[in-house]
């Protein structure tokens, strides 16, 4: 029996770039192995779920079960990859098997970044990076009143502006001087800023937490300006680090993510990688319409017709709907500046260059109808 193709994760991309495979080739052989259940969800749906009433159990789309039935796949849930034998193409498992592959598909996502607080209850920070967090996230919400949250970034925002329909005060810790400061210039950051504000959110800008201590029932979090506040919970929203132990210790080449080129090919002949983990030409976008456009162009690779990956412009939507929100940053290094125009309701902020070219937006309000004819303006990111 030939190799098959192995995806290792079981997430977005891992089950997106299996489907598209699957379309082109009904015949190879493929395998999929997951450290969790294996379940199809989407992690997108984590961060505004409380809103819609939902259980981890209603977030399953479909049960691993089901994925294999429907992709004409092995899937290994609970399964922990330990290796990867480059020389031999061979998959490592933690129980001492050796699976070997024709191509390797490594989907194996990111980490939450952890920072490191003084106090008793540093282990008791809590992150939402899969549906086992959310799930614990969720049953710890019972009760509660106040939950601080490190970061006010996409995630925490959208986690703040969620937190409210529990009718749940969160209270939001940054050291920039607003949300979303590395997508939006300070008048619109502001502006988001003010609506979460007068939906119920507070933030604590400028400051940085130094310390969590549990006292009897409840928690303490101390600033770096010597100022306390008392939350019930404390969750960790300050970013993403992509997972390169396994490419690391198989001698892929790595720098933020695994490095891969535009065809998603490691530095190591029949393994590639996509989604968080990846750093393809120099971007790690961990958005879900790069993974799309990812999956699609190396499941035809996989399928026998070379095909590089090619970014057009991707607006990110956040799900903060006290303020409705779109940006697509100007890559980075771009030379230009913000125009920004308050308009009612909203904020329509435009980055352009010397010659009037359209590099990037961050649309907010009223202002997020321009979305499509904003985009079609707008370069690609990867050619």
């Amino acid at each position: 029996m030939s190799a098959p193709v192995v995806i290792i994760g079981s997430g977005l991309a891992a089950y997106q770039c299996a489907r598209e495979f699957r379309k082109l080739d009904q015949t190879s052989h493929l395998t999929i192995i997951a450290q969790d259940a294996a379940d199809f969800y989407s992690k997108p749906m984590l961060s505004n779920a409380l809103a819609g009433k939902k259980t981890a159990a209603t977030l399953v789309m479909k049960s691993a079960a089901k994925m294999a039935e429907e992709l004409s796949a092995a899937i290994l849930p609970d399964t922990e990859v330990v290796g990867i034998d480059t020389a031999n193409k061979q998959v490592l498992l933690i129980d001492g098997q050796a699976l070997e592959y024709r191509d390797l598909v490594l989907a194996i996502g990111a980490d939450p970044i952890r920072l490191p607080l003084a106090g008793n209850a540093d282990d008791d920070v809590l992150s939402v990076n899969d549906i086992n967090d959310y799930a614990s996230f969720a049953e710890k919400l019972e009760g509660v009143k106040t939950v601080g949250i490190l970061g006010a970034g996409l995630i925490g925002c959208e986690f703040a502006n969620d937190l409210l329909a529990q009718g749940i005060k969160p209270v939001v810790i940054d050291p920039a001087a607003w949300p979303l400061s590395r997508f939006l210039p300070e008048a619109a950051g502001r502006y988001l800023g003010q609506q979460l504000q007068s939906a119920g959110v507070e933030f604590k800008f400028g400051m940085t937490a130094t310390n969590y201590d549990h006292l009897e029932d409840r928690y303490l979090v101390e600033l770096n300006d010597g100022s306390i506040v008392e939350v019930d919970l404390l969750l960790s929203a300050v970013g993403l680090r992509p997972r390169i132990h396994l490419a690391t210790s198989a001698g892929l080449k790595v720098n933020r993510g695994i490095v891969v080129d535009q065809a998603l090919q490691t530095s190591q002949p029949h393994i590639y990688a996509l989604g968080d983990c990846a750093e393809v030409m120099g971007l790690n976008l961990p958005f879900v319409m790069p993974i799309m456009h990812c999956a699609r162009a190396l499941a035809a690779t996989l399928a026998g017709t070379p095909t590089p990956v090619k970014y057009p412009a991707m607006p990110v939507v956040v799900k903060t709907p006290a303020c409705p929100t779109v940006v697509a940053p100007p890559a980075i290094g771009a030379q230009g500046e913000w125009q920004v125009s308050a308009i009612e309701g909203g904020v329509d902020a435009r980055f352009v260059d010397a010659q009037g070219q359209l590099l990037g937006f961050a649309l907010l309000g009223a202002a997020i109808k321009e979305k499509q004819q904003l985009s079609a303006q707008l370069p690609s990111l990867l050619p």
